[in-house]
């Protein structure tokens, strides 16, 4: 614990040394409160569940707030003394120029003022935002997804996708259950479920996740585990999730019989556990070809459900036709949506990868801050349409 406090110690004196002496006296006296109550906070929100259970919700809530804040703050601040180190780079070459001389415009107290200002204003603008749109309800976000070979029986099935849910902290009840009703309105042929759907045990959350139960689609709801699942207790929660009528897959799959247009098609959905899964439990070590094994060579399409889109490569060679994936939050908040792709190969949205379509959800809630900014949370309804 200790060195998780010491780091946040730093970070948020960081902040404070950089903007602090460049704010009116007021704005000063109440960003050096917040930073000193955040430095203590935004650590002790994330031991909270695990440390300190006596300190309840509130602190929780005030501490993830907390290192949403921050977060820009931070970012801000480091953009801000670029900008400063790049200015004076240039009027360090400008002034050995003949015929210049003084201080530059940008060095005087005004614009180190106005631009102290600007982050505290900017940081705080960008998490309200980031609040209101982490906590509405996903909007219902429509995919096609043009299938080579489709049969006329499965032109046109529908597949409700939701899928880093992160019921825990700070996303109860109400949160879930608005988003099944969302999903119930959308009249699917069948629910995904993409992992990361909990943060906590069954203990904690399991009557908070009981909305899923009442998810209705014609073939039902089919659920792969994510990587916090398995910081979560992936055990308990298959069985307490299978005890609420969804299908989990584990490197499985079933075959769905579905009529359309008069005609009869199978399609196989297969189901990965997460790719980091073999860490917790080797038996549950992710396997895209043993998922497949076995499903009938004349089914009208193979969609494999997989938490994380990097199983893609594993899902193109078993010969899948389309991959949903989570996993990235789409970043999740600027800045970090631009880092995703240095850990997974798709951000968000549907990619090709050889012949596979791989589809990518920002997720339909969040993880930690309660924040969304460029990066908006989605229940996704993809639609299977022949090729052209």
């Amino acid at each position: 614990m200790a060195p998780l406090f010491l780091v946040s110690a730093l970070l948020h004196a960081y902040v404070g040394w950089r903007l602090l002496p460049a704010l009116p006296a007021d704005p000063a006296w109440a960003l050096g409160v917040l930073l000193a109550a955040s430095a203590w906070l935004t650590p002790t929100a994330l031991l909270a569940r695990r440390r300190h259970r006596h300190l309840g919700p509130a602190l929780v809530w005030a501490g993830l707030l907390c290192m949403g804040l921050f977060s820009s703050l931070f970012v801000l601040t480091l953009a801000r003394d670029a900008v400063w180190l790049l200015a004076g780079l240039a009027d360090a070459l400008i002034s050995v120029l003949p015929g210049t001389q003084g201080a530059a415009p940008w060095q005087g107290a005004p614009l180190q003022h106005a631009s102290a200002l600007a982050v505290l204003l900017a940081a705080t603008l960008v998490t309200a935002l980031g609040f209101l749109n982490a906590r509405r309800t996903a909007a219902v976000v429509p995919v096609e997804v043009p299938v080579a070979g489709l049969p006329p029986a499965l032109h046109g099935f529908t597949v409700a996708q939701i899928s880093d849910v992160h019921v825990g902290p700070t996303i109860r009840h109400g949160y879930l259950q608005r988003i099944v009703d969302t999903v119930n309105r959308l009249g699917a042929d069948m629910v995904a479920v993409t992992g990361d759907l909990v943060d906590g045990s069954v203990a904690q959350l399991g009557a908070h996740v009981a909305p899923l139960a009442g998810l209705r689609s014609r073939h039902g709801t089919f659920f792969v585990t994510g990587n916090h699942e398995y910081y979560s207790g992936a055990h308990a929660w298959i069985e307490a999730l299978r005890r609420l009528g969804l299908t989990v897959l584990m490197n499985e799959h079933v075959v769905l019989h579905h009529d359309g247009d008069g005609q009869a098609a199978a399609l196989v959905v297969a189901g990965v556990t997460d790719w980091s899964a073999h860490h917790f439990d080797e038996a549950h070590r992710s396997d895209p070809h043993a998922a497949i094994a076995g499903a009938p060579p004349d089914a009208g399409v193979r969609l494999l459900l997989a938490h994380q889109p990097r199983s893609a490569a594993k899902a193109s060679e078993a010969g899948f036709d389309v991959q949903l994936s989570g996993h990235t939050h789409g970043g999740q908040f600027w800045p970090w949506n631009l880092f995703v792709r240095f850990q997974q190969p798709f951000t968000a949205g549907l990619h090709r990868l050889q012949d596979l379509w791989v589809y990518t959800s920002r997720g339909t809630g969040y993880w930690g801050p309660p924040k969304r900014f460029g990066a908006p949370s989605e229940i996704t309804l993809l639609t299977l349409v022949a090729a052209a």
